[in-house]
């Protein structure tokens, strides 16, 4: 048999020899199994959506993909293979289109797509929503999910399709540029899932886990891709509800036998924090072999914490996998060596700094560990470049990653010169190339490559380099309040010098001084790295830009900075050197006293950095408040200046404390009397007042989660209930409508308001409850319909800006039987709360049914009065033993026998 050239003719192969063999298992809140795919099941309904594709002459044109996660992303994506379409992957846009799409319609503008391939819960939030979004309203939209697989029989076939025919666009993340369409053909997607093979050493034995995002490389190549190329058995969970509780992420790895699993850097961190606070109680991690890292930077530290978390569970650290790609390689480039433990080395971080690398001792101060990201795949070339001249590098100095191989992409699509400059490479010199240039630093040592950081975010002050992860992780440090792997250190101009400014966002319920968090930051960068900030900025949770892997977007949000665009919570900028604190101004050339010298130095050091003086201890040295070696020059010649005294660095520096400071530069002096001592100078406090109707800590924690993946249905709370009996849907519709109207909860909306969220109670309106008549069915056919439509209603995400955050519907069963669903976000309901919908409703229904009025008593719940619904307000795992309780019920709904017939 002829070995398989594409994708598709593997699949061809899967189906004809393993038609029934399981592929794909759906967790749709990372525990719960919502769909699978069958290697037969996906091939018909690939073909299926081709079919459509083709008749619509979709041959050779863009594809935009919209889906939120779950199997029908995997048969569309597939399905325009099939058709010779090229397909396009894109985030899926937030409820009724109305929150930051500005990504989607980039994609959209740039690959000229006119189809959209879609689920049917989405294309209503589309026809309900595009009225408002003019350049995606002229696009064909089409919702594979509502395609019937007999559809496949139309799938002609007629675009011969080859190594060489291009397969998708997959668009940068934009980590430091916009994002731009990378050309992957058949061939590029072949050969980097062998090479993915071969490195993660797996077979069709393989057990693989993914939440990653489809329309990221990583989760599209990696890992919905590569159990394909292997015939082997893939587990996916949306990106949410690892975010919500990572440590869901290793459950399921104990739960399924997962093999090979993996993430950024983050990932690792993330589930190594939380360990603490969950009950990992038999979790078995023995069988992950391959446990991947593909971020950067790769942390060493991060993997030894991992490490022995998770030891005493069965993890080992010779399962870890560094790993380096990225989207214009189709994926991989190269990865370590499966079932041995990384190759670490320690390196002078000042070294680093001038391109070189020097060894030094894993504990010594200025040691740097650097992960090698492992062996260069197969087939692959990799060199090391000087930027600016296009020459190679010697062995162990560092350089731009060039590549050249069979998996390096096409190119960017419809931009020529980018293509050409990125693409298409040559070493100065020789008729080497053409070669990738990936923009990423590093160098080859032991056959091994390292990444060290990327060449636009390098920071250079004063012909040093500096890593921008490397001051990320020391503010990181600096104080609790601040969120790890959420900040961005990048350099701007300021009068002719390159400044580094700090963008860092603050834990959600952080309540302590922003003013004394500033202040920790600035002291830990300056003293680690002697680099004084020219503005260190805090910004709220989700407020850093970054790519749909996680990487921060340095660039953008130094744009964001220099536009000030960025929603500040609170911010410290160096003051210009006019201000109130030049020496020659504002003091006289002698001093009478100790306390005159002491006086100055903290006033000079509040304009100087920009902070209170109250909040400067005389007994702490200099460098305890952030001034850096260049700033303490600068400040010793001017004093040397007005003073007429030659004064020695070792006095900001080496003496104890400012205080005794002060005494070294008395003693040098002649005092005078007379001097005096100036009005201090403070720093005004902008405090704007709170918002009405502020959130609970648990509903801004939800309300933030659902920022990060906007319309999700992971907070979801379905209420399922088996109505026997002769139904009154006007009683039962008269019943639900005085619920939300008893309730102000259940007609509260969270917009955003000056880059926060407030409660707003919506006026009330009776809640419409639409009936779903399915009683023409036969039986069997009928149940599956009936659980069908009631996971579409539990997986559908509300939009919380707009609310309401509750909604019905009623399927018609047959005559005396009827399932109500019931849907309600976490945000204003909780399974306490739920129990008294479910007890209200049964005694309204009874009593409307009747004609007798209400039998509840008259209420009204205040806002400040939200206890009814808060009182148990659950978190951590408390919510999410709640959460699955309502999740099982949809497998075993409740029964609520209706009242018999009786005279009013």
């Amino acid at each position: 048999m002829r070995d398989p050239e594409t994708l598709l003719d593997l699949l061809g192969q899967r189906t004809s020899e393993q038609p029934n063999r399981l592929a794909y298992t759906f967790l749709m809140d990372g525990e719960t199994e919502a769909a699978t795919l069958t290697f037969g099941q996906l091939d018909a309904q690939a073909r299926a959506v081709a079919a459509l594709l083709e008749s619509l002459g979709a041959a050779d044109q863009r594809v935009l993909l919209l889906y939120n996660p779950g199997l029908e992303f995997i048969s569309g994506f597939l399905g325009c293979l099939y058709a010779g379409a090229v397909a396009v992957p894109a985030p899926a846009p937030p409820p009724r289109f109305n929150g930051k799409i500005d990504r989607l319609l980039g994609i959209a503008a740039d690959s000229k797509a006119r189809i959209v391939l879609t689920t049917r819960s989405l294309l209503s939030r589309a026809e309900s929503s595009l009225g408002s979004v003019s350049e995606l309203r002229p696009l064909t939209w089409l919702a594979t999910d509502a395609i019937e697989t007999a559809e496949v029989d139309g799938w002609r076939g007629s675009r011969r399709i080859g190594t060489d025919t291009l397969a998708f666009l997959q668009y940068t993340s934009g980590s430091t540029t916009a994002p731009r369409g990378v050309m992957v053909t058949h061939g590029n997607l072949m050969h980097n899932e062998r090479l993915i093979e071969k490195a993660f050493n797996q077979t069709e034995q393989s057990v693989i886990l993914s939440w990653l995002p489809f329309y990221h490389d990583m989760g599209l190549i990696g890992s919905v891709l590569q159990p394909l190329y292997l015939g082997a058995r893939c587990v996916l969970m949306p990106p949410l509800a690892f975010l919500t509780r990572p440590l869901r992420w290793l459950r399921a790895i104990s739960d399924h036998g997962i093999t090979t699993s993996g993430g950024p850097d983050f990932a690792y961190d993330l589930c190594a924090r939380k360990a603490a606070a969950e009950n990992c109680a038999g979790m078995d991690l023995s069988s992950w072999a391959v446990a991947f890292d593909g971020s950067e930077p790769i942390r060493h530290e991060t993997m030894l914490r991992f490490a022995e978390t998770f030891e005493p569970y069965g993890f080992k650290m010779e399962s870890f996998f560094p790993c380096y790609g990225l989207a214009e390689a189709t994926l991989l480039v190269s990865g370590g060596r499966a079932s041995s433990r990384p190759l670490v080395r320690s390196v002078l971080a000042e070294s680093l700094r001038r391109n070189r690398i020097v060894d030094a001792a894993a504990d010594q101060q200025d040691s740097r560990s650097l992960v090698s990201s492992g062996v260069i795949g197969s087939d692959q070339r990799v060199v090391i470049v000087e930027p600016q001249t296009m020459t190679p590098r010697e062995a162990g100095q560092i350089g731009e990653i060039w590549v050249s191989g069979p998996s390096v992409a096409a190119g960017y699509y419809n931009r020529d010169e980018e293509t050409r400059e990125t693409f298409q490479a040559h070493l100065v010199g020789s008729d080497r190339g053409p070669f990738l240039r990936t923009g990423d630093l590093g160098f080859i040592t032991e056959g091994e490559l390292f990444v060290t950081g990327r060449l636009k975010d390098l920071i250079i002050i004063r012909g040093q380099n500096y890593y921008p992860q490397d001051i990320e992780i020391t503010a990181q440090r600096g104080s609790p309040a601040l969120r790890p792997d959420s900040g961005a250190a990048f350099s701007v101009e300021v009068n002719g010098h390159e400044r580094v400014v700090v963008v860092q966002e603050v834990q959600p319920r952080w309540t302590g001084d922003l003013d004394e968090v500033i202040g920790q930051v600035h002291r830990a960068v300056t003293e680690e790295h002697e680099l004084l900030p020219h503005a260190i900025i805090l910004v709220r949770a989700g407020g850093i830009p970054k790519t749909s892997s996680g990487k921060i977007r340095r660039a953008d949000c130094r744009s964001a900075f220099l536009d000030n665009r960025l929603e500040v919570l609170a911010e410290w900028r160096e003051p210009s050197r006019d201000e109130g604190g030049e020496l020659g101004t504002l003091w006289p050339s002698r001093f009478s006293s100790v306390e005159e010298i002491e006086n100055m130095l903290l006033s000079v050091l509040s304009a100087r950095l920009g902070v209170r003086i109250e909040s400067i201890d005389v007994d702490e040295p200099f460098s305890r408040y952030g001034l850096d070696s260049l700033a303490a020059v600068e400040l010793m010649h001017g004093l040397e200046a007005r003073l007429g005294a030659r004064l020695p660095l070792a006095v900001f520096f080496q003496h104890a404390s400012i205080r005794q400071a002060a005494e070294s530069i008395f003693d040098k002096l002649t005092p005078a009397a007379g001097s005096t001592v100036p009005e201090r100078i403070e720093a005004n406090e902008d405090r704007g007042a709170g918002e009405e109707l502020p959130l609970s800590f648990a509903q801004e924690r939800l309300w933030f989660i659902g920022q990060l993946e906007p319309g999700s249905a992971v907070y979801n709370i379905p209420l399922i209930v088996t109505l026997n009996g002769r139904l009154n849907p006007s009683a039962l519709r008269q019943s639900l409508s005085e619920i939300v109207g008893r309730h102000e909860v259940l007609r509260t909306s969270f917009p955003e308001r000056e880059g926060r969220p407030v409660q707003v109670i919506l006026p009330f309106e009776a809640l419409e409850l639409g009936l779903i008549d399915i009683a023409g069915f036969e039986e069997g056919p009928r149940s599956r319909l009936c659980r069908k439509l009631a996971m579409d209603e539990a997986a559908t995400g509300f939009d919380l800006a707009r609310g309401p955050l509750i909604r019905t519907s009623l399927l018609a069963l047959r005559g005396d039987e009827h399932v109500l669903l019931l849907t309600i976000h976490h945000i204003v309901s909780d399974g306490w709360s739920a129990q008294v919908i479910g007890h209200e409703l049964s005694q309204l229904y009874e009593a409307y049914r009747a004609g007798l009025p209400s039998p509840l008593p008259k209420l009204r719940i205040q806002y400040a009065d939200f206890t009814m619904w808060q009182r148990r307000s659950l978190s951590g795992e408390a919510l999410q033993e709640q959460l699955a309780f309502w999740k099982r019920r949809l497998a075993d709904p409740p029964v609520l026998d209706l009242p018999s017939d009786r005279p009013r």
